[in-house]
């Protein structure tokens, strides 16, 4: 069922959404993923549903923690939609709140992270542990009552929350189950971020630019070998590329260097050559002795870094090689930065290719950029209104780009 289809008047919806929001001192220093889930829930409001709104908050596996419980968040959340928002302390005992609500009325259910059951995993015991298998089979069996239990709330469920959608929780997947197709649905985000995605993975202009940076090459392998079987250029930027230039026998000094992961970085290079792929990285690196902003620089070559030096961003020449690499691009990916963007005095690189691909957007381009530092970047230069799409999901789009079906997605789908 398509969202803008439903009919939601009289009736109760529960949506998923991703308010894991910053807070310092109780206070909220980025609303972007509230904002980002204004128009499903207004859309539900307009058309004379009652919102039950749940989302996780931090990491308290499954322990209630004062610091993470989501009262901290209601009355911006009722500033943002408009009307005054109810809370529920308890996600799992709140048929009272819930009874009570209106039509074009709002309740935000406590954290569901406080129980242990919205993740499924057994708290406690490790995964060496003999009672191990029993333990998850029993939490499995408690998870399935969790999600049932949330799912008798409400007429119909709705997922919103991509950033969770490659995980399957009692809320972002389970309890789609306890919904028939025509009473559970994707959100209005959703709905884009999935769209974004296809249009990069599966509806491809050419040519395809990729930009993949962070530190290790092993975090991004499975990414990067999907990557190769799509993309016409792939550029690979930040802390992995030392990897690939000390597996040539390349001197990085003290920059990050995977050194058990020779193997993986050439195996990439020789998959790139069969696929041809060109894959382009930094010549030159912008290097310090210390690893802080006023450290002094000096540019060395991304293969000859002398021992008490290392590379803390791209070098002059490997800039203008991104961004020569990104212009004509027809479809643009990128996550991850090429250096110590943090650091005013280090970021250069990443604004470079920022600059790049806002440029190559401008000139009919597709872009999509996902994953936290990628998003910071382009909010740091002021860059988000020149791209396509920014992604709000990091692990879920990195996922979704490796090929892996989403549990998130395909509750909802029937995939």
């Amino acid at each position: 069922m398509e969202i803008k289809n439903y009919d939601f008047k009289g009736k109760k919806a529960i949506v998923r959404v991703d308010f894991n929001v910053p807070l310092q001192d109780g206070k909220i220093t980025d609303d972007t993923r509230i904002r980002g889930a204004l128009p499903t829930l207004k859309l539900i409001l307009e058309k004379g549903g009652a919102l039950i709104i749940m989302s996780h908050m931090g990491k308290p596996k499954g322990k209630v923690k004062a610091e993470l419980s989501l009262s901290q968040i209601v009355d911006a959340v009722s500033a943002a939609l408009g009307v005054p928002v109810k809370f529920a302390k308890d996600c799992a005992n709140a048929d009272a709140e819930v009874a009570a609500l209106k039509p074009g009325e709002a309740l935000l259910l406590e954290n569901l992270r406080f129980y242990p059951e919205e993740e499924g995993k057994p708290v406690g015991i490790e995964k060496e542990d003999p009672a191990y298998d029993a333990a998850k089979k029993e939490m499995k069996a408690k998870q399935k009552d969790f999600a049932k239990k949330l799912a008798s709330y409400a007429d119909c469920y709705v997922m919103d929350a991509f950033g969770t959608a490659h995980r399957k929780h009692a809320s972002t997947a389970v309890i789609a189950d306890y919904f028939g197709a025509d009473d559970k649905m994707l959100g209005l985000l959703m709905e884009k971020e999935v769209a974004a995605v296809d249009a990069v993975l599966n509806n491809i202009q050419r040519p395809f630019v990729a930009i993949m940076g962070g530190s290790k090459v092993s975090s991004k392998i499975g990414i990067i070998e999907n990557l190769l079987g799509k993309v016409d250029r792939l550029i690979l930027c930040g802390g992995m590329t030392y990897t690939f230039a000390a597996a040539h026998g390349g001197k990085v000094g003290k920059s990050i260097c995977e050194t058990d992961k020779f193997d993986v970085a050439l195996g990439v290079e020789e998959l790139a050559k069969k696929n041809g792929v060109e894959l382009v990285m930094a010549p030159d690196a912008i290097c310090a002795e210390d690893f802080n902003n006023d450290a002094p620089q000096k540019v060395f070559p991304a293969n000859a870094i002398p021992d008490s030096w290392e590379g803390l961003d791209a070098g002059p020449e490997a800039q203008k090689k991104f961004a020569a690499a990104i212009k004509g691009a027809k479809t643009i990916l990128w996550n991850g930065p090429a250096g110590v963007f943090e650091f005013d005095n280090f970021c250069s690189g990443s604004r470079a290719i920022g600059n790049a691909v806002a440029e190559a957007t401008a000139e009919g381009a597709f872009s999509l950029i996902g994953g936290g530092d990628s998003v910071a970047c382009v909010n740091k230069f002021g860059l988000a209104d020149k791209v396509s799409y920014i992604s709000t999901g990091g692990g879920a789009l990195l996922e979704a780009i490796e090929g892996k079906v989403l549990p998130g997605v395909a509750a909802i789908k029937g995939e």
